[in-house]
């Protein structure tokens, strides 16, 4: 049944990505043989550098080598009537100014916002005839604290502060995501004007450091430190601990007990939709229509945006200047700029010409940390979950806790811990962390009267296994079936409901989306790979040492999620150095 409804789907997809991939490359019209911008990959950030720079009258054009644009924001209709954002799935990190400069509601994107946003189940035998408990957080304060005096009166009276100590650090990070990170550089053999400039891009830490004021000690703990140990200052019950964790090692190949994770927390706690912070949402129609709202934006100015396009090498000069890129086919386009929202390690160990890098930066892109702990299933169902926490009602509409993030084998943070072990020896996790979303609980669009489109992201696993294993079919489906396992305990009768699923492993995330060892941010959010240090020292402010050549993907600050900073940021500074060709 199964097979036969993804084949049926592959067929379908197939069909329905030729309409819109005809339809699109029309609306980009005829690859011209020059342009002053050229963009490698329409993921979001592409196309929201191709729109910046558009917009500023620098005639840019997207090249991208699917057959769909977006990137990992994509939407896919893997089986017939059922839409699946494959990859990335939610909406928070978009940043404000983005909306309002692209006008992205005009141009067809809609939001459905989450209340709640959290659901744990916990895997217990109800008492004395009760359900077993869960724990639901929203945006109800008071009602969240009666979710959490379940397990602990004093975490309840603990939660407001909390939140209020982890808003204040998100808003002094929130400056530094909208410009380039400070160019130490400019500090050593510049003039003076171009020092007393760099004065300038000082301006976003000084003001985080007003933010943070006397607390800036408690507040380098929480970036620098394991999230566990935050936690634990905060907190008594392991629900809401293990629950307020999995949002520090989301999508990184990290323990909560790992230094540094409290930084990943906060980056997925920075957001905000429609003026509330911390909102997360379902984007109308799967994430692949943000990515066509953003490219609706960009050709509206005038970019030119095309698929199928993959790019062979990027043109370089005896001087070390870009002259261009030259496609698989052998179809050469010049220009003056080229951005590349592809990793670094595409970017400069495979498209860029290695005898014009410096070896040391070469070595140094090339140990990058791209460790991913991410296998992403996406699975078609003819009935919502039936969590024994929370039963369904008859009617089968979905129910508060169904538009969550539902957060499966997350009761305490030693579960969590022992997965993280099981990928570091190189198996797959007995028991996976589990983030389960159901975008078709607020959004009708996504699936078939009465079936749903649900996203699994789950975590350990590992890129390469112990043993010689790889990741093939058997294993991808064994693992699978081990994650359908675990939610059937806490949902019975869930694999009954299962109409179709797909399976995306680390390898399958690199090969099909680009992500390097399958890292959904390019490359690890940990310390040693922010700030300063994304990609590389001193290349943080999108530029490379190929005059003209600048990065704008998830590898360059200030990293992953579907933020659209970098995209911006790039376009800027590549702007500024237009103006002086």
């Amino acid at each position: 049944m199964i097979a036969t409804n993804q084949k049926l789907g592959r067929a379908f997809a197939v069909f329905t990505h030729l309409c819109r991939r005809l339809a699109h490359t029309a609306a980009g019209g005829h690859l011209k043989p020059e342009y002053d911008a050229v963009i490698i990959g329409a993921g979001h950030n592409g196309l929201i550098a191709a729109a910046y720079l558009q917009k500023l009258g620098v005639n840019t054009a997207v090249l991208e080598r699917r057959h769909l644009i977006g990137g990992a924001a994509v939407t896919e209709e893997l089986i017939p009537g059922f839409k699946f954002s494959r990859a990335s799935y939610l909406l928070s990190l978009l940043r404000p100014q983005i909306y309002k400069d692209l006008e992205l509601k005009k141009h067809g994107l809609k939001v459905y916002l989450r209340n709640p946003y959290s659901f744990t189940p916990m895997l217990e035998e109800g008492i004395q005839g009760k359900l077993p408990r869960s724990l639901l957080l929203g945006t109800d304060m008071a009602e969240t604290q009666q979710q959490i005096a379940q397990f602990s009166p004093k975490d309840a009276q603990a939660f407001p502060k909390y939140e209020m100590f982890m808003n204040r650090l998100a808003a002094a990070i929130d400056p530094l995501l909208d410009s380039s990170p400070v160019d130490t550089t400019a500090f050593q053999d510049r003039s003076l004007y171009q020092r007393l400039k760099a004065l300038f891009t000082l301006k976003p830490l000084l003001q985080a450091g007003l933010i943070l004021g006397t607390q800036l000690p408690q507040y380098y703990q929480v970036i620098t430190g394991p999230i566990t140990k935050v936690l634990d200052e905060w907190f008594e019950s392991e629900p809401l601990k293990a629950t307020l964790a999995t949002d520090a090692v989301i999508g990184a190949m990290t323990s909560p007990y790992t230094p540094g994770s409290g930084y990943v927390l906060l980056h997925h706690v920075m957001g905000g939709l429609e003026g509330k912070k911390g909102a997360w949402g379902y984007v109308e129609g799967g994430m692949g229509a943000l990515s066509h709202a953003i490219a609706k934006a960009a050709e509206a100015h005038g970019a030119n945006i095309f698929t199928e396009k993959p790019v062979d090498k990027v043109q370089v000069n005896s001087s070390r200047q870009v002259q261009g890129v030259v496609l698989k086919d052998g179809t050469e386009v010049r220009s003056k700029l080229v951005l590349s929202n592809a990793s670094p390690q595409i970017t400069f160990l495979k498209l860029a010409p290695q005898e014009q890098l410096p070896e040391e930066f070469i070595k140094r892109i090339s140990q990058l940390d791209t460790q991913s702990p991410v296998t992403k299933i996406n699975v078609a169902v003819d009935k919502l979950p039936n969590f024994l926490a929370a039963p369904n009602v008859i009617s089968g509409q979905p129910l508060p806790h169904h538009q969550c993030s539902i957060h499966l084998n997350c009761e305490d943070t030693q579960v969590l811990h022992q997965a993280f072990e099981d990928a570091i020896k190189g198996i797959p996790s007995r028991r996976p962390m589990i983030e389960l979303c159901i975008p078709s609980s607020l959004d009708p669009t996504l699936a078939p009267p009465g079936c749903h489109v649900i996203s699994l992201f789950t975590q350990y696993t590992p890129y390469t296994m112990t043993g010689g294993k790889v990741w093939d079919e058997q294993e991808r489906n064994m693992y699978a079936d081990r994650v359908f396992d675990c939610i059937e305990a806490y949902a019975p009768g869930f694999k009954k409901s299962v109409i179709g699923r797909d399976i995306l492993t680390p390898p399958d995330l690199e090969r099909v989306f680009g992500l390097p060892g399958g890292n959904i941010f390019h490359g690890a959010m940990s310390l040693d790979q922010l700030y300063f240090a994304r990609p590389l020292p001193p290349y943080s402010n999108y530029r490379s040492p190929i005059r003209g050549l600048y990065l704008c993907g998830s590898g360059a600050h200030p990293g992953g999620g579907v933020m659209g900073a970098a995209g911006r940021n790039a376009a800027q500074v590549a702007f500024e150095d237009f103006k002086n060709l």
